[in-house]
């Protein structure tokens, strides 16, 4: 990538899968899959783009979570883990990064419309509406909006943080 653009300014870390089923049914194979996907890929992603981050005295690395993640979510132990495990790796590299002149952040989507999510019926997705005060779903533009936010030079003071976009929602 670098040798193509000449440098990388911006890491969204944005793999995601889920295995859902009840911590007590859970398998080993559902666990280190999700986590697998969802957190080694980050850590393997930033492992890659550190080095040349750090010569460029800058960049912004944006991991994202989940509000399972902050949350948690019955039936969704290895996904919430993996999540809540983004939230800490970037809050993690922000502080060990900041000195050289790196930014890392999560962005916490809540409920999104999206193929995934038009698949549930329609009571599931009413029920949904109910919990989130503004009465809707979030759209892939919203959570793209955070994401350029984070990437940009407008949030060049913002290192750490978890940004959820989730119209108000408090699982």
């Amino acid at each position: 990538m670098k040798e193509e653009f000449g440098s990388i300014d911006v890491l969204v870390n944005n793999a995601g899968i889920t295995k859902d089923g009840l911590m007590l049914r859970m398998t080993e194979a559902q666990w280190d899959a999700v986590i697998a996907v969802n957190l080694k890929s980050a850590f393997n992603f930033i492992h890659a783009c550190i080095p040349v981050m750090m010569r460029q005295r800058g960049g912004s690395i944006i991991n994202m979570a989940s509000v399972v993640g902050v949350h948690g979510n019955a039936g969704q132990a290895n996904y919430a883990a993996s999540k809540a495990g983004m939230i800490a790796l970037a809050k993690s590299v922000a502080q060990e990064m900041g000195p050289k002149g790196l930014r890392a952040n999560a962005i916490a989507p809540g409920f999104i419309e999206t193929a995934m999510t038009e698949q549930l019926s329609e009571d599931i997705r009413k029920e949904w509406a109910a919990k989130i005060p503004m009465r809707r779903g979030g759209t892939t533009e919203d959570v793209a909006n955070t994401a350029l936010y984070l990437a940009s030079d407008l949030s060049s003071y913002v290192s750490g943080q978890v940004i959820q976009v989730d119209g108000g929602m408090n699982m």
